[in-house]
């Protein structure tokens, strides 16, 4: 027996086993739409899951029934129901902890030329799974009588791990461009590998990307991220010139050797630094931390410098790593709030290195809590992961310095509260003692309190009042017990 009919054989006896687990709930519904006369499958992603034997509680169902005729089928059985997509032939509910959409059979048509298909409804199955991105996801399992659809090969394709497309890739990609980034996202998920034919088309056909949404990208990119390899997708967006196409400062970085010239480039060493990223996460991905690892060092190309004996330097380059970073990030559509983390934590990635001189004070402890603020661990986890250096004794006494500066926060943090560094006094006693109103001279009393706190830490309120009245003596300001 070959290796692939072996694992044909193992892929057909877990989706068996999927199946079996859900076939309750797939089967009422699939006699739901059989004594209506209409068919109901399992398809796309659900099958493959089932035969990787990984299937979920998010099933997918196609059918030839229009989305009326369903929404009438499951009224009364699903325990909810959504309608955002009906316009596009699909319907979601929830039956007993799975949440399913049914979608009508598509025959989609492109124009090639604006950013999304035409959407129309089909009739038969094998339409359907024609449009469909990859083989591995033009499989149908029909329900409740549980016939196998396979017309591209898919389930031989799953055994060999390679991606495909049901016709040609040219045609497909050039139907939605989208999918050639999708290509990149499943060898993240799945640890596939691309069929030459498919990498020569995403390669020639990497332009056409261009006419895809910026959020449609975001957010197949934040798949890619979230991936089990996503070093792997970045390596074939790279190899493709797919990342030229929305992350430029990615490809960039392979033109730039580092400044201890110990890696092949600083593109090798950002995608160590990923690899690191990832090993140090606690909950499953992290896209925050990971994207942090992947932009951390694309400030270097513009920053870089050669000195008069060669040696090269990148000065300040987290600060303009940072920049980039919400340049980038905003054109991709990304939130406020994780365009915001991500960056902070670029600029923030360079803070450590010193340490281990001796040069830093509590002070130095209590500014460096304090700006990270909430991203301390993830600052923890990015500054660890971007210790690269092959020689053990560096690295490991750089790993050593930061056991000794996260043993030296903890001890600071059991004595005050660094999570919430706040001045010794507030607004309210700033304007009591001082005599003004709210204004432009509480906001500045408070932040001169505030670094106070963080140079000399917890004052006693005595020596709070006399530091503020000392203030508002430079300032001009007259407390009122001295009118």
């Amino acid at each position: 027996m070959s290796e692939t009919t072996r694992a044909l054989n193992e892929a057909q006896r877990r989706a068996v086993h999927e199946l079996l687990r859900v076939s309750p709930v797939a089967d009422e519904l699939g006699h739901r739409f059989a004594r209506a006369g209409h068919e109901l499958h399992l398809v796309g992603g659900s099958v493959r899951d089932a035969l990787l034997g990984r299937l979920g509680d998010d099933l997918d169902f196609t059918t030839d029934a229009r989305p009326e005729e369903t929404l009438r089928l499951i009224d009364g059985w699903a325990e909810a129901v959504w309608t955002t997509g009906q316009e596009f032939g699909t319907i979601g509910l929830a039956r007993r902890g799975l949440r399913i959409e049914v979608t009508t059979f598509r025959a989609d048509a492109y124009d090639r030329v604006s950013r999304n298909p035409i959407v129309r409804f089909g009739d038969n199955l094998a339409d359907d799974l024609r449009r469909r991105d990859f083989a591995v996801n033009a499989m149908a399992v029909s329900v409740p009588g549980h016939e196998f659809t396979d017309p591209y090969g898919g389930l031989s394709d799953l055994a060999e791990g390679v991606l495909r497309t049901p016709g040609r890739p040219e045609d497909s990609f050039a139907d939605d461009p989208l999918r050639m980034l999708r290509a990149a996202r499943f060898v993240s998920k799945l640890g596939f590998a691309v069929a030459p034919e498919v990498l020569a088309a995403m390669t020639a056909m990497a332009p056409d990307l261009g006419r895809i949404t910026a959020e449609r990208v975001r957010d197949e990119f934040v798949k890619l991220m979230c991936g089990q390899d996503p070093i792997a997708g970045l390596r074939l967006l790279v190899d493709t010139r797919l990342a030229e196409q929305f992350l430029p400062e990615l490809a960039g970085l392979k033109l730039e050797i580092d400044e201890h010239a110990q890696h092949k480039d600083v593109y090798e060493h950002t995608l160590i630094v990923v690899r690191n990223a990832i090993a140090h996460e606690k909950e499953g991905p992290d896209f925050t931390l990971r994207m942090a690892a992947l932009m951390h060092d694309i400030g270097k190309p513009n920053t870089k410098a050669v000195g008069p004996d060669g040696g090269v330097s990148f000065h300040h380059h987290e600060i303009v790593g940072a920049r980039l970073t919400k340049q980038r990030m905003k054109a991709l559509k990304f939130p406020k709030d994780v365009i915001s983390d991500v960056a902070e934590l670029v600029a923030l990635h360079l803070r450590f290195y010193g340490y281990g001189r001796g040069e830093w004070t509590d002070s130095a402890v209590r500014r460096y809590v304090t700006d990270a603020g909430p991203l301390l661990d993830r600052l923890h986890a990015l500054t660890r992961s971007d210790v690269t250096t092959r020689n053990r004794r560096k690295a490991a006494q750089l790993a050593a310095d930061y056991d000794a500066l996260e043993e030296r926060i903890a001890r600071i943090a059991a004595e005050e509260d660094l999570a919430r560094v706040r001045p010794d006094l507030d607004g309210n006693a700033i304007m009591e003692l001082l005599g003004v109103p709210p204004g432009p001279i509480v906001g500045r009393a408070w932040r001169y309190l505030k670094e106070l706190r963080l140079e000399r830490g917890p004052l006693d309120p005595d020596d709070a009042i006399a530091e503020l009245l000392k203030w508002a003596e430079a300032e001009g300001v007259t407390p009122p017990g001295s009118r």
